[in-house]
């Protein structure tokens, strides 16, 4: 019990601690976005571009993540990559247009990068296999505190401070983290490790090759971009413009779906492990849940008769369905390949985000409304269309797990 205790101290919660911040600035914009458009005058194209470029440089550094994670772990990633989001945190403080501020977000995105996959990584030095689904969801659930101290917190703080102000403060918080990742989480290397860069591209062909790789990643790819995308940025804007609520109600409906983050996380992971033990796959609770978040987004395009407090709930428990299929793939790939796994699975997921971020600015841009925002049919045009495009996903992996053996939904060799 002390070994576990210890762990929990050194290593979870320091990475936790990570997690919370990458999610705080994953989201901060659904709360800033309108505070900017009326500052600066950007509009929903350009709003939409600046926060996408969160995901783009995410995205962009997925494949040299996975191969430092696994050549120096992720102690050391994860300090240099927060050092580095910190320094965005500071320059987006100084921003006065949508170059600047994207360039800023941009660094922040390369920043945090590793706070989902340098956690998965440590856990999978330290824990067994069979523990990893839940130890996941329960990191995962400290990103669904980052989404609700990114929601009524942020928006109580602008009223005793500016924008800027608030991010001087992040970036300050930033850097402490990064210290603490340094000083606490002790030092653990894997078997069979890398030790150059022919060894790392040998292992990624291996992953890039297989089967059930490719029978998950067209569905974890839609999924989680739609989910970054519209809780990003868009779940806010539609608040607004749907069920009109103000500032306050948006962001407090917003807190609820930090909430269901916390609570789905958690629970959809204990639920895994738990059916896991009973022989049922970690990637089958994962298609269920993926499969009603579909559902929950096509109200939303809709503009479904729900209180928009359950939606933002619903969303948030559900959305983070998709996460499971990581844990899944870890389970079936060698632990020597983890950080390469993770991240070239997130390497298609953030670079689906930064082309939908910016896709439904583009989309919403031609539906204005007179006094500002935007038409219930630009949200049921953008976030419908790309439902379809979600279930179309969904289908492929269905059909890949029955034809393979050893697929997606059933687990097995690669």
């Amino acid at each position: 019990m002390h070994g576990l205790s210890l762990i929990v101290a050194r290593v979870f919660l320091p990475f936790a601690l990570g997690y919370f911040l990458s999610y705080g600035y994953r989201t901060v914009n659904a709360v800033l976005g309108p505070v900017l458009a009326r500052d600066l005058g950007i509009d929903a194209a350009g709003i939409g571009l600046l926060t996408g470029a969160y995901f783009l440089a995410f995205a962009a550094v997925q494949v040299p993540l996975g191969m430092a994670l696994d050549r120096f772990g992720p102690r050391r990633t994860q300090t240099v990559l927060l050092a580095l989001a910190a320094l965005g945190a500071l320059l987006f403080s100084m921003g006065d247009g949508t170059v600047s501020l994207a360039l800023a977000r941009a660094i922040i995105g390369a920043g945090v990068s590793g706070c989902l996959l340098a956690s998965f990584k440590a856990f999978a030095l330290w824990l067994p296999k069979e523990r990893l689904p839940l130890v996941n969801g329960c990191l995962l659930a400290a990103g669904g505190l980052g989404v609700a101290a990114a929601a009524t917190p942020v928006q109580l703080a602008l009223d005793v401070m500016t924008w800027r102000e608030l991010f001087m403060v992040l970036a300050a918080i930033t850097l402490a983290v990064a210290a603490i990742i340094f000083t606490a989480v002790p030092e653990r290397r894997a078997e069979g490790e890398p030790r150059g860069l022919a060894d790392q591209f040998r292992g990624l062909g291996q992953i890039l090759g297989s089967k059930v790789f490719w029978g998950t990643a067209p569905l974890v790819m839609t999924v989680q971009s739609a989910w970054m995308s519209i809780q990003a940025l868009w779940f806010g804007a539609w608040l607004h413009d749907v069920p009109r609520l103000d500032d306050q109600g948006a962001a407090d409906a917003l807190s609820m779906g930090g909430i269901g983050m916390v609570v789905g996380y958690a629970s959809m992971g204990a639920l895994a492990e738990r059916l896991g033990r009973r022989g049922v796959p970690t990637a089958a609770v994962a298609g269920f849940g993926t499969g009603t978040f579909i559902v929950i987004q096509a109200l939303i395009a809709l503009g479904a008769p729900v209180p928009p407090w359950l939606l933002c709930f619903l969303f948030g428990f559900f959305g983070g369905s998709a996460t499971l299929f990581y844990a899944a793939l870890t389970q079936i790939f060698p632990v020597a390949l983890a950080g390469r796994v993770n991240t070239s699975l997130a390497l298609f997921t953030f670079a689906g985000a930064f082309l939908l971020q910016f896709g439904f600015g583009a989309v919403l841009d031609r539906f204005p409304i007179e006094g500002g925002g935007y038409a219930p049919l630009g949200y049921l045009v953008a976030f419908g269309s790309w439902v379809l495009v979600q279930a179309a996903a969904f289908v492929w992996l269905v059909v890949a797990g029955r034809r393979k053996a050893g697929g997606a939904l059933r687990g097995g060799n690669t």
